[in-house]
């Protein structure tokens, strides 16, 4: 990435390199339309589409999968602006950042961990973008379909040479550094406003406004269960940007100033993604009217459409975009958190080829193969990440106070402010190990075992349980 960055004199090798030194000053170059065509970028996805769509299967009419993402979206803008301030005051990346709290080498963990959920993503996203890939061969080359006979790994070879291509493609545009990825985001975000908006149009014309049924659920709820699903809705809302609850200090560090993250925090939060989600709701409830059946897969209703230069504008605006959200959520995180474990020999590009490898391998299509496989995908990963939000959080607002020694972060020095148990907090690795278990052993038990009613709290039980046990066990060892 080769940022320039602030010195720290006498920086620990194994702490410190040039991408996750300190950014300050002039060379802070994301302004507030940065950060909101980041947002849009993170939204406006194959991903963000169907994972908005999936809500309809909780039980939900349309008006409540709309509200039910209002306020979770209005929730995850008040996270994102508490977790992005530390970062935009000090320049830092949130595996630097993990430090005060965990240590300067129990960060490693934490960075492991989210590196391991964004290589994931980073797979799905790539595959959901392989999936409008296809539909573009499919509509130039009809004979391509013979390669859908052949599976392996239980993906077709038109799968497999559509997912590498996208691979291949992302990993040269990723490569080019933090500065390429930001006009990259500028442009992706706003261009997939076209398509969707010319997409729900077409939805329109075709079923007509009376046509429009909001209640798509095909079970109808009790007060009490409709009130559990909304909870539920509300909590997915937040679970699918629990990633980015924890490495928006990797964007937020580049902001000019508090205010410019906190704008574009908000026009590309709240009011992008209430925007983007009426277009959801209005789409998907169309497409049971226009197609006979719900489709919650964008890329198949643009693949529908009777117009072969319509369903090209579609399939590769749906590419651009994922590729915009595989940048934000899902290869600058991996990236940073490798190269923070091993300093010396990973920078920020090697980093983020080791991410895109191990994307490839932990076949990712495996995760989502159906939309009830990404909610509960979604609930699953939230609940492992949610505990490091509230713990780091916790740690900043209520132990620290707000204050972070920036240069403490890199020595390894044992008189260090956050060099803690020889480098570990033993605390804070506690609290993640003991809110960590509850938020997990609860989404395994509604959401794979279902000896618990079906429900997606785990989050907020693990940023709630983390944030207390460690502000708790900090204070009675009497540790600031």
């Amino acid at each position: 990435m080769s940022e320039p960055s602030l010195p720290i004199p006498d920086a620990d090798p194994r702490l410190m390199n040039e991408d996750l030194a300190p950014v300050t000053g002039a060379h802070k170059t994301w302004s507030a339309y940065s950060v909101f065509a980041m947002w849009m970028s993170d939204v406006h996805s194959v991903g963000g589409y169907t994972f908005a769509a999936s809500l309809f299967l909780l039980g939900l009419s349309g008006w409540q999968v709309l509200a039910a993402l209002v306020i979770g979206i209005g929730i995850v803008n008040v996270l994102m602006n508490w977790i992005g301030k530390p970062s935009q005051q000090n320049g830092i990346p949130f595996p630097v950042m993990a430090r005060v709290s965990l240590g300067v080498m129990g960060a490693n963990l934490a960075a492991l961990i989210r590196g391991v959920v964004g290589i994931v993503w980073y797979g799905v996203q790539t595959y959901f973008a392989s999936k409008a890939v296809a539909t573009l061969v499919l509509v130039f080359f009809p004979e391509a379909a013979s390669l859908q006979a052949t599976h392996l790994l239980r993906l077709d070879l038109l799968g497999w040479a559509c997912f590498l291509f996208m691979w291949f493609f992302q990993l040269m545009i990723f490569q080019r550094g933090m500065e390429t990825i930001r006009k990259f985001i500028d442009f992706c975000g706003p261009a997939v406003y076209v398509v969707m908006f010319l997409l729900m149009g077409w939805i329109l014309w075709k079923a007509g406004w009376d046509a429009l049924d909001l209640t798509l659920a095909d079970k109808v709820l009790t007060g009490s269960q409709s009130f559990v699903a909304m909870g539920s809705a509300i909590l997915l809302v937040v679970s699918y940007f629990a990633a980015l609850l924890l490495n928006f200090g990797d964007f937020s560090r580049f902001a000019k100033s508090e205010r410019d993250m906190k704008i574009g925090n908000f026009l590309g939060l709240p009011l992008n993604f209430i925007l983007f989600a009426i277009i959801v709701v209005i789409v998907t409830a169309g497409s049971a009217k226009v197609f006979g059946h719900m489709i919650m897969d964008p890329v198949e209703i643009v693949g529908k459409i009777d117009n072969k230069w319509a369903v090209v504008l579609g399939s590769v605006t749906f590419v651009i975009a994922t590729m915009g959200i595989n940048i934000v959520a899902n290869f600058v995180s991996p990236a940073y958190d490798i190269a923070n474990l091993f300093p010396r020999h990973v920078d920020f590009k090697k980093g983020g080829l080791i991410a895109s490898i191990l994307a490839v391998v932990v076949c990712p299509w495996i995760f989502v193969d159906s939309p009830k496989a990404i909610t509960i995908f979604v609930s699953v990963f939230g609940a492992v990440l949610a505990p490091m939000f509230g713990v780091m959080v916790a740690d900043y607002y209520l132990v620290k106070k707000q204050i972070v020694k920036t240069a403490e972060l890199y020595t390894m020095a044992p008189t260090g402010r956050y060099h803690y148990d020889g480098g570990w907090n033993r605390i804070g690795l506690l609290a993640l190990a003991v809110s960590g278990a509850i938020s997990v052993g609860w989404e395994v038990c509604t959401q794979l075992l279902q000896v618990l009613p079906e429900n997606n709290f785990g989050w907020v039980i693990g940023a709630s349980t983390g944030a207390v046990i460690y502000v708790l066990a900090m204070r009675s060892a009497k540790r600031s």
